[in-house]
């Protein structure tokens, strides 16, 4: 009689807690395995109260900790979303950046060497002269001039004269300004370095271009004064004064005509 009482208390223990978990004895029951054990079940509640009393004390504002971590987790992420997608806009628009600076590269450096290759033979009376790529890569290449005047070999500009340098120098900016034409060229002294046969031959190509062209020139040479229409001089008549002296050509000619009859 007291080990009945003993397993009824027992058995109303079992059924209060079922019914603080919620559960229903015939589904515990039905999920219970045929060849569960009682030995082997309460050793393993003992594990799970082992482990359970080794995690500590519960830290019960942990929930609260957690929705605001992932709140932040949250709000980071968006904020590292938006940077990756400015980042992809950016790698792409530097993309379309090199491709068109390519492109553009390209065609200009094919039209200035065809102009250059074309206009050297005439500023030097024959030779030949090209651009070249020091590298494959459009964005970081370097460019050389190649020139071979009359008689000599295909050597770098710098190999050249200081006259044949000028001359190559006046080809290939002659070259830039056929490409994308100015209103007026300025030239300061080009023809320094230059004798009297290479100033008739940058005469004569100044003749050419002055069709497209205004050029302003500063020059020392007689020959390239010829060929001016106006000459605009500085003068020093008295010591520390200044004074500029223009001259029309076509005035000055008409009048020394006239001075002749």
């Amino acid at each position: 009689r007291t080990q009945r009482q003993g397993l009824q208390v027992r058995s109303t223990t079992y059924q209060e807690q079922i019914d603080e978990l919620e559960l229903q004895l015939e589904n515990v029951i039905a999920e219970i395995p045929e060849n569960a054990s009682v030995n082997e079940w309460e050793e393993k509640s003992v594990r799970l109260i082992s482990r359970i009393e080794r995690l500590g004390l519960i830290n019960l504002a942990a929930i609260e900790e957690f929705e605001k971590l992932e709140e932040r987790k949250t709000y980071l992420d968006e904020q590292n979303q938006d940077l990756v997608n400015a980042l992809n806009a950016l790698e792409a628009a530097i993309s379309k950046i090199d491709q068109d600076t390519k492109e553009m590269f390209k065609e200009a450096y094919d039209s200035i060497n065809q102009k250059f290759q074309d206009l050297f033979p005439k500023v030097f009376n024959g030779g030949k002269a090209s651009l070249e790529q020091t590298t494959n890569d459009l964005l970081e290449t370097g460019v050389l001039i190649m020139a071979q005047p009359p008689g000599k070999r295909n050597s770098s500009i710098h190999l050249l004269s200081g006259g044949e340098k000028a001359l190559t120098a006046i080809s290939l900016i002659f070259s830039i300004f056929q490409l994308n034409s100015a209103p007026f060229c300025m030239l300061d002294e080009v023809d320094a370095p230059l004798d009297d046969v290479n100033v008739s031959r940058f005469c004569s190509l100044v003749k050419e271009m002055v069709q497209t062209i205004q050029f302003v020139f500063v020059t020392h040479n007689k020959l390239t004064m010829e060929i001016a229409e106006q000459l605009i001089g500085i003068t020093m008549q008295e010591a520390g004064v200044s004074r500029i002296v223009t001259v029309d050509i076509d005035t000055a000619v008409a009048l020394a005509g006239a001075d002749a009859k």
